[in-house]
């Protein structure tokens, strides 16, 4: 079982199980709070009276650091089963929620991550942004999936940054081991897996306090936050990667997990027909305008109404 080549230091720290019990089959991202090269960061999981360690440590300014080989099993989620399976990796943070970290730590994250994958002989990292979905699934041959700390402890680890990140570092890292592309080309009403949206009206009550809400159908999609826990209209459904459904927003904030959120009812309005080429449509107030260019026009003005806000749709595309 090898090491990561990227690593620029190593300071092998006396804090592990070896050799581990488990094959490689999990990635564990932390963050490390405190913006460490990963020197230090390696420094620090030295004295055995830490208890704690870590595979790799990702430093503020790209370094990466080995603390414990990937042949051995690091004390770092708080999970023996976890730690035996996964490889860990403690990213240097501010020091204060959302624990951000920099774009050079970030980049090499992302490189470590997808070394890491491949050399274990992974096509495919997969977030299901659950506990008990990622726990009782079994990566199969070329997969591996992703574990946070906060689902073993009462902790925020890896703070709200990088776990709104887990999605895209997901996508992304199967895009550079050849996996199931992260991107989708313009397509007519279609979600990132190429299944067509279908126009509902339904309400649905969420009670997760950590769901995200995608910009599109799937976790190949940039997350825009979290939802807050409540009843909320849901106006059209899709097939896309991380869920079995995905629902709209009425509200256009995005989209969510339906496998994550329970029906309570139909919304008394009716609902919106899918708009295709050949539908006549109302362009509302302060709509910008300009076509598929690079630089948009002007937003529709105010004093514009009636007949003059409705047009045939000719074409539909993503930009």
């Amino acid at each position: 079982m090898s090491n990561s080549s990227l690593a620029t230091y190593t300071l092998i720290s006396p804090n592990k199980n070896s050799p581990r019990n488990h094959k490689i089959d999990t990635i564990s991202i932390h963050c490390f709070v405190g913006q460490v090269t990963a020197k230090r960061g390696c420094e620090v999981f030295q004295p055995s009276s830490k208890q704690a360690s870590c595979n790799y440590v990702v430093g503020y300014d790209g370094s990466i650091g080995l603390c414990v080989e990937e042949k051995d099993r690091s004390w770092c989620t708080s999970s023996s089963s976890n730690d035996h399976r996964a490889i860990t990796i403690e990213t240097a943070s501010e020091n204060k929620a959302p624990y951000k970290v920099t774009a050079a730590a970030y980049a090499a994250l992302l490189d470590l991550v997808t070394d890491i994958c491949r050399r274990n002989g992974a096509k495919k990292l997969l977030w299901f942004g659950d506990k008990a979905k990622t726990l009782a699934y079994a990566p199969k041959s070329g997969e591996m999936v992703m574990t946070v700390h906060r689902w073993f402890a009462n902790k925020s680890c890896p703070g709200d940054y990088l776990y709104n990140l887990h999605g895209e570092i997901a996508a992304e890292v199967t895009k550079r081991l050849g996996g199931s592309s992260s991107t989708t080309s313009p397509s007519t009403g279609t979600g990132a897996s190429g299944s067509a949206q279908t126009a509902v009206n339904y309400t649905v009550k969420v009670t997760a306090t950590d769901l995200n809400i995608r910009s599109g159908p799937g976790i190949n999609y940039g997350s825009k936050g979290a939802i807050n826990p409540g009843v909320y209209t849901i106006v059209a459904e899709a097939g896309g990667t991380g869920a079995s459904k995905w629902g709209k927003l009425k509200s256009g904030a995005g989209w969510i997990s339906l496998d994550y959120a329970t029906k309570t009812g139909t919304s008394s309005s009716t609902a919106p027909k899918a708009v295709t080429v050949g539908s006549t449509v109302t362009i509302q107030a302060g709509a910008v305008y300009g076509g598929l260019a690079t630089s948009r026009g002007a937003k529709v003005p105010d004093y514009v109404s009636g007949k003059n806000r409705r047009y045939t749709v000719k074409q539909i595309a993503t930009h």
